[in-house]
């Protein structure tokens, strides 16, 4: 038995498969060495930006309930003041929307904060508030919400 193999191949032009792929990724030929280019500026803000920080339930709700008091105003000896202010257990109460978790645990950690910056014997949130100006309030909700940041709930 013979099998005939026929070795003729067509002649073809040696550069063809250069010139296709040239056509179809046209890359410059490297000229002379250039400077280095400067990063684009999507690339600079995506190198310096830190990552995005999602607040916890409890620091969402702290953070809320500040921008309330800070909005509506702040009030002594009362939940809801006829203007809208309100004291800071209202504005948990404004912020939560519901005495749900974030809001026990909010003011817990609130409650904390003022017996850490105004004694052990606070025993409850309204108590304190009433007896405290404005900024040793605000003080003691931004101390709060920065421990709640930094223990990320």
């Amino acid at each position: 038995m013979t099998t005939r193999t026929d070795t003729h191949f067509t002649p073809i032009d040696p550069d063809l498969y250069a010139k296709a792929f040239q056509l179809l990724d046209p890359t410059p030929a490297p000229a002379a060495p250039a400077a280095p280019a400067a990063p684009s500026p999507v690339s600079v803000i995506l190198a310096a930006a830190p990552p995005a920080h999602r607040p916890g339930p409890v620091e969402k709700t702290l953070t809320d309930a500040l921008a309330f008091l800070d909005t509506h105003g702040w009030a002594k000896h009362r939940l809801i003041h006829p203007e809208g202010a309100r004291c800071s257990i209202g504005a948990l109460r404004a912020a939560s929307g519901a005495r749900n978790a974030a809001y026990r645990d909010a003011g817990k950690l609130l409650l904390d904060e003022a017996r850490r910056q105004h004694g052990q014997h606070w025993a409850a949130i309204p108590a304190w508030n009433d007896a405290h100006t404005g900024p040793q309030v605000r003080s003691v909700w931004e101390a709060a919400i920065q421990r709640a940041h930094h223990s990320n709930i």
